[in-house]
């Protein structure tokens, strides 16, 4: 393998591995705004139940 494909296969590794951490960054906020909504909800229906 000469130099010039290492670092062409390294550069694109690091390409796949920095859109993974965005994928999963997404993720987690995707997560957790679910979590607030349900939390909210689960708030408003209390509200309501206790008028």
């Amino acid at each position: 393998m000469t130099i010039t494909a290492k670092v062409t296969a390294a550069l694109c590794l690091l390409i796949a591995l920095s859109s993974c951490a965005n994928t999963i960054k997404g993720v987690g906020r995707d997560a957790a705004n679910t979590v607030n909504a349900t939390q909210n909800a689960g708030n408003r229906v209390a509200n309501a139940a206790s008028r």
